[in-house]
């Protein structure tokens, strides 16, 4: 009520206000037009009299100027007429000049002594009156022999005015009238009834009741800031509900599971007044140009889901490559900008590079050389000097930019992710030795022979021993990683604890499996709420299919980056043998393979792409029916959301990597099958084959092994495939991403620092 009191009044003032100013300026305007007006009249009235009375005034005609200037009273807002001698003194006026004259005018005065035409406005008995005056000129060397007055009655100017003035009062009234009934029901229809339909739904979500959200929030652009908060609110609130149900359900099943909360105040609780800095080439959030305006988007990674509760809960930074188009026009000064974007909780500090030191850090020594290395896939890493070079300056910009962002901070931590900073732990621990530094490699680690071909070998195994902390997936990595140390270096390796001491400084080496996000029911994150029943799956798959024109009782889903050790090619050929020795799946099984395209500037990644989809044509073209063929290649990226579709739908999802450090599409498979359906082939080269024991295992590089999976996986009993399901899927939610991050932070947090760094030793 009092808003609309305000509306309404602030509505009438300013209607007010702006209708005063102009009927002000409109009466100014006209009075200066009438006056003009009255002003031109005056003029033509006084040249034509003046032509008459010069002569007659010579001539002493007194008489006939008489009647000549009474002739003149029917004009209209003619006052009267005088003529003055040249001294000023009146000699003939109109009758209705008579007691107005007892003293002359002024302006008479000027116009004789000046010999020029002048105005002049005044007031007789309260009535305005302008007075033009004229010389009037004799002949030859005479001069000027007198003077003419014209009195122009202007009272119609001032009941001009008042008209103007009673026509502005009355429209106004009129105008506020309509136009606060007009504005009171665009409000009604435009504000009051979104925001009572907006707060029906608040109320619903509040009261654990769900809802679309209106369609006002929706296709109303007035108001999407308000509707993008309120969904967040809506969002924020339905975590908040979901979180407090899940505590309440596991604190009754007596189970204790990792939440992104149970992490937050884990972090929080261990790092207590320590700042938490991550450093990743890959950035949580980069801005994209659409268009003339720009967009946030999230690059698909479990990190961003492991490490942002990490550094919302402490106000991190996060240290990363600025390569969106759009990411230098979204930073301050400093290079920084606060995300999450719709509520801000921490850092980003985006390092930037030229395209020569992406060139030679990323596509060069990064993933020509150090990704074959490490993955044993049969390509020969290539190494080049230069691109060592562009490694190790890109690897120095990093930590000049961390160690700028760590000072003031007491006691900082860092995680450094991957190997792309091989060489910025002990540059930081260098210039920071009160800093607690990790590293976690999220590829394989090689046996020593496989990494001693790189030519800097050295160099990177003393960078990454600068680290209080390094971290791999599965034990077998940290030993190979052991080993190659105790081969390249000089240094104490300590077995019993799995350390290494070197230059005075201990660097622990322990692996922590890295997951996905799974909440207590063994859900992923982009998961249904309700299991599908049989006939729901058989449905979705239907659909998904017919998108792609087939038809097919059975589907697998494979989900890859293109990469030469994702197996794809093996795959492919296990499934065309598949169809060679069992014909009875023909025209009712279909691999549903999502290959996105990956790193194609790289000579290598680029032929691998085109000989992926040359062997799906060929495959399909060997089997292919009118409505059917073996494979469906989607050749682009896709969302989580798009893929959990194909998840939920497939029978079996091949895993066939020739070597992985974890493969985490084997752990998003199983945490989104909450109905228990659905098999998992997994090669036995990657991480997950240490924890995923219910998988079908399988040597990818065995054809008729995979074969026979692919066969088994079809066939299984209904009660041994849900069994397997739910010994994996109790796994994966046991050790989701949350744990992995949790014991990073643990053990990183427990370190016990050298504070007294003895001079290292040269080699």
């Amino acid at each position: 009520m009092r808003l609309g009191i305000r509306l309404i009044a602030g509505l009438i003032a300013g209607i007010s206000l702006v209708t005063f100013l102009f009927a002000r300026y409109q009466v100014t305007a006209e009075k200066q037009a009438l006056r003009n007006d009255l002003l031109t009249r005056a003029d033509a009235i006084g040249q034509s009299l003046q032509q008459s009375a010069e002569p007659l005034l010579l001539a002493h005609l007194n008489r006939r100027l008489q009647i000549a200037i009474d002739e003149l009273r029917t004009r209209q807002h003619l006052y009267g007429v005088a003529i003055f001698n040249a001294e000023g003194k009146p000699l003939l006026t109109t009758p209705n000049l008579d007691g107005h004259l007892n003293a002359t005018p002024s302006v008479v005065s000027d116009a004789i002594a000046r010999d020029k035409d002048l105005p002049e406005t005044l007031r007789w008995d309260g009535t305005p009156i302008m007075i033009y005056a004229l010389p009037l000129h004799g002949h030859g060397e005479q001069g000027i022999i007198g003077g003419l007055a014209i009195f122009e009655d202007m009272q119609y100017i001032d009941a001009q005015k008042s008209k103007i003035w009673r026509e502005a009062v009355t429209h106004v009234l009129l105008q506020v009238l309509l136009i606060v009934a007009i504005t009171l029901l665009i409000v009604r229809w435009t504000l009051v009834r979104p925001m009572a339909r907006t707060t029906l739904w608040l109320r619903a979500l509040r009261t654990g009741k769900s809802g679309p959200r209106p369609s006002e929030l929706r296709d109303n652009d007035l108001f999407k800031p308000l509707a993008q908060e309120v969904t967040h609110l809506a969002k924020s609130l339905h975590a908040a509900r979901a979180s407090a149900a899940e505590e309440a359900r596991l604190r009754d099943a007596g189970e204790s599971l990792w939440t992104a909360e149970r992490l937050r105040v884990q972090v929080q609780n261990k790092l207590k007044a320590s700042s938490l800095f991550v450093v990743s080439n890959r950035e949580p959030y980069m801005h994209v140009r659409r268009g003339k305006s720009w967009e946030a988007v999230v690059p698909a990674s479990g990190l961003v889901t492991a490490l942002e509760p990490i550094l919302c809960a402490c106000n991190g930074t996060w240290v990363a490559h600025g390569s969106g188009d759009a990411d230098r026009d979204t930073v301050d000064a400093h290079d920084r900008l606060a995300v999450p974007p719709d509520e801000p909780q921490y850092t980003l500090r985006r390092v930037w590079l030229s395209k020569k030191e992406e060139e030679g850090y990323y596509f060069g020594f990064a993933n020509e050389g150090l990704w074959p290395l490490c993955h044993i896939a049969h390509t020969r890493p290539i190494f080049r000097a230069g691109d060592w070079a562009c490694y190790a300056e890109v690897n120095a910009k990093f930590a000049e930019a961390v160690l700028r962002e760590m000072e003031g901070a007491a006691d900082p931590c860092l995680l450094v992710q991957d190997y792309h900073f091989a060489l910025l732990p002990r540059l930081v621990k260098e210039k920071r030795p009160d800093a607690r530094v990790a590293i976690f490699w999220h590829i394989p680690w090689p046996n020593p022979e496989a990494f001693g071909i790189c030519p800097w070998q050295r160099e990177l195994l003393d960078g990454l021993l600068g680290a209080d902390l390094v971290g791999f997936h599965i034990q077998a990595h940290c030993n190979n990683f052991l080993e190659t140390i105790d081969r390249a270096l000089e240094c104490r390796i300590e077995w019993d604890r799995f350390a290494v001491s070197r230059h005075n400084h201990l660097t622990g080496v322990k692996p922590f499996p890295i997951s996905v996000e799974c909440n207590g029911n063994g859900r992923g994150p982009q998961t249904t709420a309700d299991s599908q029943g049989p006939a729901s799956l058989y449905l979705e798959r239907a659909a998904l299919l017919k998108q792609h024109g087939v038809e097919a009782a059975f589907m697998g889903i494979g989900v890859d980056r293109v990469d030469y050790t994702k197996g794809i090619l093996e795959r492919f050929l296990a499934l065309e043998r598949f169809l060679e020795k069992y014909p009875v799946y023909r025209g009712q099984f279909t691999l549903v393979q999502v290959a996105a395209p990956s790193r194609t500037r790289i000579r290598r990644y680029h032929e691998l792409f085109a000989e992926v989809h040359s062997e799906a044509e060929r495959i399909n073209w060997k089997f292919e029916t009118a409505n059917w063929k073996p494979i469906v290649l989607l050749e682009r990226h896709h969302s989580h959301e798009e893929i959990a579709r194909y998840y939920r739908s497939a029978d079996v999802c091949l895993v066939t990597s020739l070597h992985d450090g974890m493969n985490l599409v084997a752990k998003e498979f199983v945490a989104t099958r909450d109905d228990d359906r659905g098999a998992l082939i997994l090669s036995g080269f990657t991480g997950a084959s240490r924890e995923l024991r219910d998988a079908l295992l399988v040597n990818p590089y065995d054809i008729e092994q995979m074969t026979e999976a692919i066969r088994y996986a079809l066939e299984m009993d209904p009660s041994e495939r849900e069994a397997r399901m739910a010994r994996m899927r109790r796994v994966v939610r046991e050790n989701n991403i949350y744990r992995w991050a949790a014991d990073l932070i643990a053990e990183l947090s427990e370190i016990r620092l050298e504070r007294e760094v003895a001079p290292r030793r040269l080699e």
